[in-house]
C-alpha cells in the first residue's frame, strides 16, 4: 500500500519536526513554497496536492476553495488549518463531500487578538497618535487634545461604556481583561448563554441597543452569510458621534464605505482595524487617506513574539494524523460533515499509529 499523502502547502514550521513527525508515521510529505504573510492561491494549492490525503496549511487567497476544487481529490479526508478562520474553505462543500475542515484555536491567537483589541482601544480615546505627531511637530500643552478617562470614578464619573460583538473565545477575553478598569460591558451574541455574560461581567443586550450606548464597539464574530456586512450606514447611525469602532475579526464584517461616509461626516470619532475587505488594501482606498483618528494594522494584530501560529502546529498536525488513522480529530470547524466523513474513512487508517 502507498504512503498517505500530506500536503503542508503553507509550511510554517521552520524546525521541520512535525514534517518528520508525519513522516515517521509513514506519510509522504510534500511541502509548498509559499509564506503565511501572502498566502497561496487556488491553482498553486492544486498543482503541488494532487493525489492527498491531507491538506495542511495557513491562508488560502484570493479567493476560496470550493466544490470544483475538492472534486479533483478523490482521497482527501481533512483540510488541516494552522489559523482560526475557514473563511478561504467553502465549507458547505467540503460537509456534502465528507471531508473535514478544522481550525486551531490557540490562546496565542485570540488572546493576542484581545490585547489588541485593548491596545486599539488605549490609543484612540487617549489620542496616542494625535499627542505624538503633535510634539514632533514641535507642539506641547493643547487643551484640544483632552483624552477620555475610561472607568467610573469616586466623585460620581460612570465612566465609558464598551460593546463586545461576539463573546467567544477573543470576545470573552476582551471582557475579562477590562474587568479591573471599572467599565460598563456591553455584550451580544445570540449563540451563547446567558450564565456566560454574567460570568464575565457583561450585561445581555440586543445590537441595536449595544450600538447606542457605547463609546466603544468591538467586533469579535466569525465570517458567516449572517455576519458579512454586519456592520454598515444602518448600524453606524445608530451610534454615538463620539463612539469609536474596532474591527479585529474580518473586514467584511464591516462596510468599508459606509465607515469612510461615518468617519468623513462626523458621524463617528475614530476607527481602528486590523481587517479589511481586501488585503492589503488597494492605494487609492479611502480608509489610507483618513487622519489620526484611524488606526490601521496589517492583520497582524495577533503575531506577537512568540510566534502566534507556533502553538497551532501541534493542533493541526495532531489533526491530520488522526484524521489519517480513522478518527475524528479535535477542532472539526464542519461538525455537520462527521456523519458522512465516517461512512467514507472511518475505521479505514491508512497509517497505524502516532510515533
Amino acid at each position: 500500500m502507498s504512503k498517505p499523502r500530506v500536503c503542508v502547502y503553507v509550511p510554517i514550521d521552520s524546525s521541520g519536526d512535525s514534517h518528520s513527525q508525519m513522516q515517521q508515521a509513514g506519510c509522504e510529505v510534500v511541502l509548498g513554497k509559499t509564506s503565511w504573510r501572502t498566502g497561496i492561491d487556488r491553482d498553486t494549492l492544486l498543482g503541488i496536492s494532487r493525489g492527498a490525503d491531507a491538506l495542511l496549511g495557513a491562508t488560502i487567497k484570493p479567493e476560496p476553495i470550493g466544490r470544483t476544487f475538492f472534486e479533483q481529490f478523490s482521497t482527501l479526508r481533512i483540510v488541516a488549518k494552522y489559523t482560526i478562520g475557514v473563511e478561504d474553505i467553502d465549507l458547505d462543500a467540503a460537509t456534502d463531500l465528507g471531508i473535514l475542515v478544522t481550525h486551531s484555536p490557540t490562546e496565542a491567537n485570540w488572546g493576542g487578538v484581545a490585547e489588541g483589541t485593548l491596545a486599539f482601544m488605549l490609543a484612540l480615546l487617549k489620542r496616542i497618535s494625535e499627542r505624538n505627531q503633535h510634539v514632533k511637530s514641535g507642539g506641547w500643552r493643547d487643551s484640544t487634545l483632552m483624552s477620555t478617562y475610561l472607568g467610573r470614578r469616586e466623585d460620581g464619573y460612570a465612566g465609558i461604556t464598551v460593546g463586545i460583538i461576539g463573546l467567544g473565545r477573543c470576545g470573552s477575553r476582551v471582557a475579562e481583561l477590562l474587568a479591573p478598569w471599572r467599565v460598563r460591558v456591553l455584550a451580544c451574541d445570540p449563540y451563547i448563554e446567558d450564565g456566560k455574560f454574567t460570568s464575565y461581567g457583561a450585561q445581555r443586550v440586543s445590537l441595536d441597543s449595544l450600538l447606542e450606548q457605547s463609546d466603544v464597539v468591538t467586533l469579535h464574530v466569525t465570517l458567516t452569510e449572517e455576519t458579512c456586512g454586519l456592520i454598515g450606514h444602518a448600524e453606524l447611525d445608530r451610534m454615538k458621534s463620539t463612539a469609536i469602532l474596532i474591527n479585529a475579526c474580518r473586514g467584511r464584517v464591516v462596510d468599508l464605505e459606509a465607515l469612510c461616509d461615518a468617519l468623513d461626516s462626523g458621524k463617528l470619532a475614530g476607527a481602528a482595524l486590523d481587517v479589511l475587505p481586501e488585503e492589503p488594501p488597494p492605494q487609492d482606498s479611502r480608509i489610507l487617506a483618513m487622519g489620526n483618528n484611524v488606526i490601521l494594522c496589517p492583520h497582524m494584530v495577533s503575531a506577537n513574539v512568540p510566534g502566534t501560529l507556533q502553538p497551532a502546529i501541534p493542533l493541526a498536525t495532531q489533526a491530520v494524523l488522526a484524521a489519517l488513522r480513522g478518527e475524528v480529530p479535535e477542532h472539526v470547524y464542519n461538525v455537520d460533515a462527521i456523519p458522512r466523513w465516517l461512512e467514507r474513512f472511518g475505521d479505514q487508517p491508512l497509517i497505524s499509529s502516532v510515533p
